[in-house]
């Protein structure tokens, strides 16, 4: 060996070897990253150990009531109708699409069908399914079913939810089959994943916390699972809690950020217009919910008891503040009430037109609705969002939805209008009524319909 290989020699095992130590630094990095509730720092106690009052379970009007009645509500609460419920379907009897990066998954049956639903289950294969899953079978679930969320619902109220389910109709509904491409469609994978980043942990209590705010964390944490659309995540797609809240792409939807940030987040909400938002889908000043979370209001948190909104509030004011650097704070003024003011460059032109033909009537030049207060531009985070994400979404799909304040309607345009021309409105919308302009490409508007 010469003197100038001797010299090199330590490098070769040297440079290969920091490589490798980098790797496995940034792997525990990802896998022991907090927990949905660390961000307390507080002492957590198991449920039988806890002096406070009870804070899972129904809500106290419904302490009383059977079995089946707490299980309904606890079911509305944990959102199941949402994911296991097709467009036109029967209810909870599955096949709703999940439109994913590497493929679609298609949500399953979990009416009592002895054939093709949980008619078998057994407490024990019903548990195992929610807070491991896995199902009866043993096959281990995507975690497109939010198993890791729905980890720390307590037992009593698994099976509580179980009972309800169980009262339903049997559908026979056979499952349809995933496209996941490889190597997404090896579910043993996901067994890795679970033992990675599922906790198998029941809820605990933060005895420094008030009743309330333990309330809100068990309703926000393992019944809502806001985190799961809420909360960016990781190169193995488990929720990364460092940015808890701070908003993620979910669905084709964005799902905004949900901290204090007063600019980016919800810091300008009263605790009146949160709730608000939560209870009926819209806070004057700050929009109407749409898509997914539309959804989820209507399913679920719109049926839950105004001390449970409260609570949940509470809980979502403690989340440490993050900020979103790509959403400006929104713009709170109305537009002119003159269709010549604002933007009127050429690159606006196509889009002004379509708005003129089809949103000024609802929506009027000035973005404050004349007919409905749901109808209001001025002051949503979606227009205010330099993507127009949700905004094209919103165009191309529309949205129905009946609040307890009145019906929420807009037609869908996506087969009235090209992909060109939805950008293009979308461009203008955000320009005329928002802090900054978008830039959405036709291209990208091509990509959101088929999410």
């Amino acid at each position: 060996m010469s003197e100038t290989d001797r010299k090199r020699a330590p490098w070769k095992y040297l440079v290969p070897s920091a490589i490798g130590a980098l790797l496995v630094l940034a792997f525990l990095w990802i896998v022991l990253a907090p927990g949905p509730m660390d961000f307390t720092r507080g002492q957590r106690v198991r449920m039988a150990d806890y002096r406070g009052p009870d804070p899972t379970g129904a809500p106290g009007e419904l302490a009383s009531a059977a079995l089946i009645a707490r299980g309904a509500y606890l079911a509305r609460a944990a959102d199941c109708e949402a994911c296991h419920t097709a467009p036109g379907g029967a209810l909870y009897a599955g096949g709703l699409a999940l439109v994913l990066p590497f493929g679609t998954l298609y949500s399953t049956n979990i009416t009592p069908d002895a054939d093709t639903g949980i008619g078998h289950y057994t407490d024990a294969d019903f548990l195992k399914s929610l807070h491991r899953g896995v199902r009866r079978d043993g096959t281990h679930l995507y975690p497109a079913m939010p198993y890791a969320s729905y980890t720390y619902i307590t037992d009593a109220d698994a099976l509580a939810i179980k009972a309800y389910l169980f009262s339903l109709q049997p559908v026979h509904a056979v499952a349809l089959a995933n496209t996941l491409r490889f190597p997404f469609n090896q579910r043993w994978l996901m067994g890795i994943w679970s033992a990675l980043f599922n906790l198998n942990q029941r809820f605990e209590p933060d005895v420094a916390q008030s009743a309330e705010w333990n309330r809100g964390a068990y309703l926000a944490e393992a019944m809502a699972h806001c985190g799961e659309c809420h909360t960016p995540r990781n190169l193995f797609q488990a929720l990364d809690n460092r940015h808890k809240f701070a908003g993620a792409l979910q669905a084709g939807w964005r799902a905004y950020n949900i901290t204090g940030d007063r600019d980016s987040g919800v810091g300008a909400f009263s605790d009146a217009d949160l709730s608000a938002y939560l209870a009926i889908g819209h806070a004057d000043g700050h929009g109407t919910a749409s898509g997914p979370m539309g959804e989820a209001v209507d399913k679920s948190l719109s049926q839950l008891a105004p001390s449970d909104i409260t609570a949940i509030v509470t809980y979502l004011r403690s989340v440490p503040t993050i900020h979103t650097s790509d959403l400006p704070a929104p713009k709170l003024t109305p537009a002119s009430v003159f269709h010549r003011e604002g933007p009127v460059g050429d690159a606006d032109l196509q889009g002004k037109a379509v708005f003129e033909e089809a949103c000024a009537s609802c929506h009027s030049w000035t973005g404050v609705g004349p007919l409905t207060r749901f109808a209001t531009l001025t002051g949503t985070r979606a227009v205010n969002d330099p993507t127009a994400t949700n905004v094209a979404q919103i165009i191309i799909s529309g949205t129905q939805r009946q609040t307890a304040d009145g019906r929420v309607f807009m037609p869908a345009f996506g087969a009235a209008y090209s992909d060109a021309e939805i950008a293009a409105v979308a461009n203008y919308a955000t320009a005329r009524f928002g802090a900054k302009r978008s830039a959405i490409t036709a291209q990208e508007v091509a990509k959101l319909r088929g999410m």
